[in-house]
């Protein structure tokens, strides 16, 4: 039954794979509202009377399910196909945002957290790395460019959702009948739109190869490209992957502890100056850090074709790092230098999760990318507590202490370019995975000229992979 499914969606001849990155974009710009959370915070806050902290954990929990259900969820994405995986995400994802405004009609927090945080983030992870391995075999010869395409679309959801969900608040009320409202409006919309997604995606024939491609794939020559395979029961005992654990884990955290906080950061951070930040700024802020993590998603990952992978993390590791420090030695001098260093910030950030695939492609092969890039998320989930963590009980302790102004966030700031630069030396430590971790071709995925793995029997230790 599986297998006929499967062949349902596997593209005719003649199909044109820029199709693809559009079916995957459905899915990425609706799960992107995450990213618009801080604009739900100060309401839920005044509603339900939260803390800040209090308030972030939908969102954390959101991330840290992410991580999960992508980690165990990933061999079962690559096994069933991707339109399996967006229709599990849209029911989960549009179905937590249903959960969430029952909870909040009913002033129940706890069902917003089950509702946002459980079961709308399992419908994150699945919806996340739903068209990654698929991308991935129809754009082979670029992988960057192709995830980020897609993948931009999880930064950018947020550049539709937060002026979305603040007009929403706006017409249908900020308490909690209000908010019950907008939770349902949302849910009801995404499911429409990641419809489309489900519609529309197809995987490449066994035998399709891109235009053009040559006998030899030119980046082979490069010696961070394997063109071996490696299982993701395999990979997980490589220090490749813990390298790019950390990696991501240090890059996501320093992200995300902006983004979470974004909304009443901006407005905390200029409330002593002449030119304080308005409510309609401050959403306009969060959303202009969701263009620069969208265009980062693209742009970066795109570049990384070029520049490859090691030399692109160099760039958002360690200018991520002076770009913290700026901020924190400026402090509320200037508007303009925070805004543009947290822009700057949150490109590398997306383009740090865009970049991921195609570096776990390129050390790992193509065999089991999905599986591997789902497990490599769950530094995701990590990051997803520790970054708003840090922020938010820094800020709280600072204003339990009395403080104010920049001098709630400086803490957190030095402490982000520390982590950033813990990463920054996992990724000088990435070397070619060692021949023994490969995949011997006549018991699995045999690597082909393109870097695509051939269908065979399943390696021997596929059962374990999929555990």
């Amino acid at each position: 039954m599986i297998a006929s499914a499967r062949s349902r969606i596997v593209a005719p001849s003649g199909w044109s794979r820029w199709l693809v990155p559009p079916a995957a974009l459905s899915i990425h710009l609706a799960i992107g509202q995450a990213y618009a959370w801080s604009v739900f915070k100060p309401p839920l806050e005044s509603a339900l009377k939260l803390s800040g902290t209090a308030s972030a954990l939908p969102f954390q929990l959101a991330i840290v399910m992410l991580g999960l259900s992508a980690a165990f969820g990933g061999t079962l994405v690559e096994r069933n196909g991707p339109r399996w995986a967006m229709c599990v995400s849209a029911l989960c994802f549009c179905g937590g945002l249903l959960v969430a405004a029952l909870g909040a009609a009913a002033g129940r927090y706890w069902l917003i957290v089950l509702g946002y945080g459980v079961i709308g983030g399992i419908g994150l992870g699945i919806g996340y790395i739903s068209p990654v391995s698929t991308l991935i075999k129809w754009f082979p010869d670029r992988p960057g460019m192709a995830t980020g395409i897609a993948i931009m679309g999880f930064g950018g959801g947020a550049l539709i959702a937060s002026p979305w969900s603040v007009q929403l608040l706006a017409t249908l009320g900020s308490d909690t009948s209000g908010i019950a409202r907008t939770f349902l409006v949302m849910g009801a919309c995404y499911a429409v739109f990641m419809s489309l997604g489900v519609v529309l995606v197809r995987v490449p024939a066994d035998d399709w190869r891109p235009p053009g491609r040559p006998a030899v794939a030119a980046s082979a020559a490069r010696p961070l490209v394997t063109t071996a395979q490696v299982s993701a029961r395999g990979a997980l005992r490589t220090p490749q992957f813990w390298c790019l654990w950390v990696i991501l884990c240090m890059n996501v955290t320093a992200g995300i502890g902006i983004l979470e906080k974004a909304a009443p950061m901006v407005s905390d951070f200029f409330a002593r100056t002449a030119a304080p930040v308005s409510a309609s700024a401050a959403a306009g802020f969060v959303g202009l850090l969701s263009l620069a993590n969208m265009l980062g998603r693209i742009v970066w990952s795109s570049a990384s074709d070029l520049a490859g992978r090691k030399n692109a993390y160099r760039l958002y590791l360690g200018a991520g790092a002076l770009m913290y420090l700026l901020i924190a030695l400026a402090g509320d001098a200037s508007k303009p230098l925070f805004i543009a260093c947290a822009a700057v910030i949150l490109s590398f950030y997306g383009g740090g999760f865009a970049t991921l695939p195609a570096y776990v492609k390129d050390l790992f092969g193509t065999y089991q990318v999905g599986a591997i890039h789902g497990r490599l998320l769950t530094a995701w989930s990590t990051a997803g507590v520790l970054g708003p963590l840090i922020v938010n009980a820094v800020a709280d302790g600072g204003k339990s202490a009395g403080r104010s102004g920049p001098d709630l966030y400086s803490t957190s700031f030095f402490i982000m370019i520390g982590l950033l630069a813990v990463g920054f030396v996992a990724n000088e430590l990435i070397r070619p995975v060692h021949p023994r971790h490969h995949q011997p071709p006549a018991s699995g995925a045999q690597s082909t000229a393109d870097g695509r793995a051939t269908s065979g029997p399943a390696p021997a230790d596929t059962k374990g992979a999929e555990q």
